[in-house]
């Protein structure tokens, strides 16, 4: 395998030198806005109305750019920071940059990258599950899964595409100045097709101790948190197929995280549709029903609903709306995208609908 790295390093490392330095960059400063209202009950009467931000997308900034080095290759970085919207705080602001940093080649054999970066199954793949991309209160898949967003230490693999079909691939390294060690933290493989009305794609993910031994953030439904020695793996599918101005979507996901309560062991199972009235305005109807593989009967189901208004190509209005239905211990709440929802008591179902105001630039 070390051969097989060495060669492979050592044949783009020749490629690229062989080409005539016509070095041609560009940077882009871009970034999200998305900030709004959000109302949520629950049956312990519990309810509250907030400010939030990220209902929809999380609120950051970045800066990207590439240079032409000739040949058909070009080198590529980018850098990203997530911050509050309502109240201008960097997510984490011990970070320059918390959520991108990579610098990579790109060229007609694909793509690498090296550096902080999104998981493939996380960048991709939650683009083929459901018509919000698995965002906002509306989505079943957001509100009941768990997964590894990002990793530090991250080395990718993006394969061109042939006939509509694609792979991505990223390992990263354990970081031993944290203490755990050398060696790979955590891995993922994403497959991906893709081909008139049909799309769809699959991929798996496990990582050690998440967070800690891959270094990367996660995010887990239901509140629990990794442990010392924590493995937790997913396994995520998803198609859609669309039929004029309709599109019908099915998803699948399953996870499961050692040394934490059993309940963090379960299935999701996902039907949606999305119709575009109009090119500015789409409606989204999703429903999810998640499954409790550890015989407990804590299992859940949510409807959603998500309305989407373009006011121009980088403004959109919004409306996402829920309703969990909680069994037995189980307590899962209506989250946002870059929002925590309501904690509360095991069993009870939760409601709530929020509207926000997104600019791209």
């Amino acid at each position: 395998m070390k051969k097989l790295i060495t060669l492979a390093s050592g044949a783009v490392l020749s490629s690229v030198a062989s080409f005539p330095v016509l070095a041609q960059s560009s940077i882009t400063l871009y970034g999200v806005l998305d900030n709004g209202l959000v109302y949520q009950s629950s049956g312990g009467g519990n309810s509250a109305v907030r400010a939030v931000p990220g209902g929809l997308f999380a609120t950051r900034y970045g800066f990207k750019g590439s240079e032409d080095i000739g040949g058909g290759i070009h080198v590529n970085f980018q850098l990203e920071q997530a911050f509050s919207g309502q109240t201008g705080v960097a997510t984490n602001p011990a970070d320059a940059f918390n959520r991108l940093a990579y610098v990579g080649l790109s060229g007609g054999f694909g793509e690498v990258r090296f550096g902080l970066q999104n998981s493939p199954q996380y960048d991709v793949l939650q683009a083929a599950m459901d018509p919000s991309w698995v965002k906002s209160i509306a989505s079943p898949m957001n509100n009941f899964n768990g997964l590894i967003i990002r990793a530090n230490n991250g080395i990718s693999y993006y394969t061109p595409t042939y006939a509509g079909l694609a792979a991505k691939f990223m390992v990263a390294l354990r970081d031993s100045s944290a203490g755990t060690g050398n060696g790979i933290g955590f891995y993922n493989v994403v497959v991906q097709y893709s081909n008139g009305p049909l799309k769809a794609a699959a991929g798996y993910e496990r990582g050690d101790e998440p967070g800690v031994g891959a270094g990367g953030s996660y995010t887990l439904a239901g509140g629990a948190a990794a442990g010392p020695g924590a493995v937790f793996s997913v396994f995520n599918a998803g198609a859609s197929y669309g039929i004029g101005a309709n599109r019908i979507w099915l998803a699948y996901h399953t996870e499961n995280l050692t040394n934490t309560p059993k309940y963090m062991q379960h299935d999701v199972y996902q039907i949606s549709d999305s119709y575009e009235f109009s090119p500015a305005a789409m409606l989204s109807v999703m429903y999810g029903y998640l499954h409790d593989r550890t015989g407990k009967g804590n299992n859940a189901q949510e409807i959603g609903l998500l309305y989407e208004y373009s006011l121009s190509k980088a403004t959109e209005l919004y409306t996402a709306a829920g309703f969990i239905q909680n069994r037995n211990q189980a307590a899962y709440t209506l989250a946002g995208t870059a929002y925590s929802g309501l904690a509360l008591t095991p069993g009870t179902d939760t409601r709530g609908i929020g509207v926000g105001l997104v600019h791209k630039f």
